[in-house]
């Protein structure tokens, strides 16, 4: 698992793919919460808070996550290379969380760069330090928790398709469904009871949380839940084109 890992890692890096896309999705950040007139404007909301960030952020992963994602598996068949990799010592299992470790880990150094954005509200805010950190640290939490998530099904949806162009519309395409898509649905309140039940399978409402500064139990286990289903099924997809 560590030399796929490791594998993965230099991948990403090795041919500059990986900075780029730290770059970019930190010039778009940058550009929205301080540049641009928008609703996640940090000064033109005149608060000290970092929760613009964190409403932004999930839909920049939706697109980003699929794009690390969607070489883990489509890439190795459209070469012919998954079938080096079977002749290989090596567990599915191991294969498929080495990979999901690999764009989690490259997902989450796409953050690093918003501690700037964090010192930056710490200083400007009025007194400074008027932050309060207790949600912000939360929030991250919930992000790289969300990360994972968004690894899972991408790295699902690359393990079904025969391409990376159809991984990574299918990865995006899951990801909107699984953060907007369930939520707006249960937000139309067309199935009565239900409607809680349908909002409770989505992200949204789980991540929700998080940027409030509520850590609970019940959220990290339906996160784990969700990344231990889009694993096990990869793995399954997998074996079965071994």
């Amino acid at each position: 698992m560590f030399a796929i890992l490791k594998k993965e890692l230099w991948s990403y890096f090795g041919n500059w793919s990986a900075w780029v896309i730290i770059a970019a999705f930190s010039m778009i950040t940058t550009l929205f919460l301080f540049f641009f007139e928008n609703d996640f404007n940090i000064f033109d909301i005149g608060s000290a808070s970092l929760q613009s960030y964190f409403v932004l952020v999930p839909w920049l992963l939706m697109f980003i996550i699929p794009a690390l994602s969607m070489k883990t598996f489509a890439e190795e068949q459209q070469t012919g290379t998954l079938n080096w990799l079977f002749s290989q010592p090596l567990k599915i299992s191991d294969l498929v969380t080495g990979k999901f470790l690999s764009v989690w880990v490259v997902g989450v150094l796409c953050l690093i760069p918003s501690l700037i954005y964090l010192y930056t509200v710490y200083v400007l805010g009025v007194p400074i330090g008027n932050i309060d950190m207790g949600m912000t640290m939360g929030s991250y939490l919930g992000l790289i928790i969300l990360i994972a998530a968004f690894a899972g099904v991408g790295i699902l949806a690359s393990s079904i398709s025969q391409n990376q162009i159809m991984a990574y519309l299918l990865g995006v395409f899951m990801c909107f469904i699984m953060y907007f898509g369930i939520e707006q649905l249960a937000s139309y309140k067309l199935l009565g009871g239900a409607d809680f039940i349908l909002q409770n399978i989505g992200f949204y409402h789980h991540f929700l949380g998080f940027t409030r500064g509520l850590i609970d139990f019940k959220d990290i286990a339906y996160f784990v839940l969700i990344i231990g289903v889009t694993l096990f099924l990869s793995n399954y997809f997998i074996t079965k084109k071994k």
